[in-house]
């Protein structure tokens, strides 16, 4: 029986001091090299050709997993010695646990916090599953059983796998050519098709996140409807106060008003709409509770610093980033219900197909291409990510740029295209309306 309470650990942080939550690591050198797609460098020289049999790789190890259950999430940070327990019942905040055991690809070991004691076994690769056990005193211990998972989640076939390395290179090329704008893609196919692979070029980069920082607040959101802490059906009173310009339909209505949680989270997405942004961050506990569900996903790249249009704030220094691979990781956990339950999960994939703004990934592709997706406009920054819904092609996908937004635009339109058209390819002699 555990009877010695661990203090929660203060973690050391390199983001922006003045934001609630964990801070991250530095934005990443715009001038830095391509990184391979995940299990191969582009153009290696090893053939990957349909019906070549590479050998298959062991599954990847991480230092950072997350055991996803019903309700909730165990965060696990093997090199760090630290965990994280955050569900429907309570979150105890990131805790040191310097005695953790990891051996043989498994992280193990038990912590206190409020007299409640964690038991948990881990394993260190995603896809596996992972145990949980949670005592309290004078009650039945619970045991939580779920997947793990990792950044990237490693491929269920990596034969089939494989198959989805050569598109690494073809985004290498766009990349390279972008010389105005530093670019990131990652790409997670999430039909099987390709063996749920996983690619990325620049998947690390950092630039500011913009409104793509919306998704994350939405899933926060969606987690406490899942938990039965909020109802859509809530009223929230907008005020005058509340009002900032930019994009979004919110701010050419009259206030004060009662707003449902719904309505804002619709127009959070379908509008991008940054008054209900920011009255969503305030309804939620200000930027700490988002800022707790990305530690919680490990997702280090990430941060939710500063409101909608808040110029003062940015010019403190005071900014949101986020990075190819977080993005994906996001979008992967959401598909396959690691972080929502099935209702939010196509609640939220709804709101992002009926997406307004339209000028990047559906203008880039054919007419009629199902998509679902969020977009993100700053001077500096242009991203697109979202899902392909092209059936038995499901993919997820995150185009980030920095530099001028104008030519971003353009280089999001044509990472867009490359990876439409390696998992479409086009028929000889059609012709496009």
């Amino acid at each position: 029986m555990l009877t010695t309470a661990l203090a929660l650990a203060v973690l050391a942080t390199t983001g922006p001091a003045t934001a609630d939550g964990p801070g991250r690591a530095p934005v990443a050198d715009p001038a830095q090299t391509t990184e391979p797609g995940y299990g191969v460098e582009p153009g290696d020289g090893q053939s990957h050709e349909p019906g070549v049999d590479p050998t298959p790789e062991r599954p990847p190890t991480s230092e950072v997993s997350w055991l996803s259950f019903p309700g909730g999430v165990f965060a696990v940070d093997s090199l760090g010695r630290t965990v994280r327990y955050r569900a429907c019942d309570g979150d105890t905040g990131r805790v040191a646990d310097p005695t953790m055991r990891v051996a043989a690809g498994v992280a193990s070991g038990a912590v206190v916090v409020g007299g409640t004691a964690y038991r948990y076994r881990v394993p260190l690769v995603g896809r596996s599953e992972g145990t949980l056990e949670v005592i309290q005193r004078h009650r039945p211990p619970t045991t939580l059983t779920g997947v793990v998972v990792t950044s990237p989640q490693p491929p269920t076939d990596p034969v089939a796998g494989a198959r989805l390395f050569p598109l690494s290179g073809q985004l290498a090329r766009v990349v390279a050519d972008a010389s105005l704008n530093p670019a990131g893609v990652t790409v997670r196919d999430l039909s099987g098709r390709y063996g749920d692979q996983q690619i990325a070029v620049n998947g690390s980069l950092r630039p500011k996140a913009a409104s793509v920082i919306k998704l994350w607040i939405l899933v926060e959101l969606l987690r406490r409807v899942d938990c039965g802490q909020v109802f859509l059906d809530d009223g929230v009173l907008v005020t005058p106060e509340d009002v900032v310009g930019g994009t979004g339909q919110l701010q050419f209505e009259t206030f004060p008003q009662v707003v449902t949680v719904r309505r804002l989270a619709q127009y959070l997405i379908k509008y991008s709409d940054n008054v209900a942004a920011n009255v969503l961050i305030t309804y939620l506990g200000g930027f700490a509770p988002v800022n707790a569900l990305i530690d919680s996903m490990n997702q280090r790249s990430t941060i939710l610093a500063r409101r909608m249009l808040d110029s003062a704030a940015a010019q403190r220094g005071e900014e949101n980033y986020t990075s190819p691979d977080d993005v994906v990781s996001l979008l992967g956990a959401v598909w396959d219900g690691e972080i929502l339950t099935p209702a939010s999960r196509d609640l939220m994939i709804g709101f992002m197909r009926e997406q307004t703004l339209n000028t990047k990934i559906p203008a880039a592709l054919p007419q009629g291409v199902p998509v679902a997706h969020k977009t993100g406009d700053l001077p500096d920054a242009s991203h697109d990510v979202g899902y392909y819904l092209i059936p038995d092609t499901e993919t997820a996908v995150a185009f980030l740029t920095a530099g001028p937004m104008a030519t971003g635009d353009e280089t999001v339109r044509r990472m867009a295209r490359t990876v439409y058209d390696f998992l479409v390819p086009p028929v000889e002699g059609a012709v496009e309306e």
